[in-house]
């Protein structure tokens, strides 16, 4: 109770707007919860998406916004809309794992894609398959989107794996599986929150950090991670997920409104996360944050890393089949002249 008053006071302290307050006894409320910090484009999205259908609606439906972690982890949120105490989640791929583990097929396979062109096609190609997975599991995506690569941040310089495996990397707490790789691997991996990040960095419980540019800039990752180092290890690829039970309290007759106003706010999100990605380096280099450039041989010393592992992460972290079902997608599409290499 007292998280919940301290969530919704930080949200009238940030000046959210919470629409159709005069019939907030007969709204239908929609609390939504994400790690994105308040302030930054992915909140302002979502509050822009309120109003949007706060209107639709005719004030029937109120989206309630919880930034910052402060619902909880990824799998806390996960926890709470399976108990009715949280009704949406704006979850990366390893949160979406928690409701069904196949959503990893999108993100978990590190330098699986060549550019983020064979990112929108294989997310378009698989989006049928994982969102009839996460309903059967109870959950309706609304949309799909990613905040471009993964890159490494962290305390001292990194470029070979050796390097890394000298530092201690933060690993997703509740994957069990993901620590066991990295340590198979020969690094040495750390489990924390993702709310952990910042003051693991500060204690020295972690020194390197696999993340986007974007969230290192804003939780100011940089101040104590000082270095970069520039590989497309990977999209942080997530989704806007709802249960379904609060969704059909949805009117139907403003489902379909809703729905195409959320994924053109999917479409937004990934626009500005991408382009974000490019202007959260550049802010970050001004203030000191040296990038550590990959070669195609050093690319090459990472691939053969992966390669020892592909086996572990088949079946054991993503399903097998839609492990199969990805490599096999990416394959066509490259040799029918995809997309090449930027």
């Amino acid at each position: 109770m007292y998280l919940r008053i301290r969530s919704i006071a930080l949200l009238l302290f940030l000046g959210m707007a919470v629409p159709g307050v005069h019939a907030a006894d007969k709204a239908i409320k929609i609390k939504l919860g994400t790690l994105a910090p308040a302030g930054t484009s992915y909140h302002k999205s979502m509050q822009a998406m309120s109003e949007k259908w706060r209107k639709a609606s005719n004030g029937a439906v109120q989206l309630i916004i919880f930034p910052g972690g402060t619902q909880g982890s990824e799998a806390d949120m996960v926890g709470l809309m399976q108990t009715g105490n949280l009704d949406a989640g704006l979850l990366t791929a390893e949160g979406l794992s928690q409701i069904d583990p196949s959503a990893l097929a999108l993100q978990i396979m590190p330098l699986a894609f060549r550019n983020l062109d064979e990112v929108d096609f294989l997310t378009e190609k698989l989006r049928p398959q994982l969102e009839a997975r996460l309903q059967a599991k109870g959950y309706v995506v609304l949309f799909w989107s990613d905040s471009g690569w993964v890159r490494f941040f962290s305390k001292s310089p990194v470029l070979h794996p050796d390097d890394l495996r000298k530092l201690k990397v933060f690993a997703w707490a509740g994957s069990a599986a993901e620590y066991d790789i990295w340590k198979a691997s020969g690094f040495s991996p750390v489990a924390l929150d993702a709310t952990g990040i910042p003051q693991g960095l500060l204690s020295g419980t972690i020194s390197a950090v696999p993340t986007v540019p974007i969230f290192a800039l804003a939780a100011q990752l940089d101040s104590q991670a000082k270095y970069m180092l520039e590989i497309n290890w990977g999209p942080l690829v997530g989704a806007l997920v709802v249960h379904k039970k609060t969704w059909d309290r949805v009117p139907a007759a403003d489902r379909e409104a809703m729905l195409k106003i959320a994924e053109e706010t999917g479409r937004q999100v990934k626009a500005a996360g991408r382009a974000e990605s490019d202007a959260a380096v550049a802010a970050m280099v001004k203030r000191g944050l040296v990038v550590q450039k990959v070669t195609p041989e050093v690319e090459a010393e990472w691939c053969a890393v992966i390669n020892k592992v592909q086996d572990q992460i088949r079946g054991r972290i993503v399903p097998a089949d839609m492990f199969d079902e990805a490599q096999r997608l990416l394959k066509e599409h490259r040799t029918a002249g995809g997309a090449k290499p930027k």
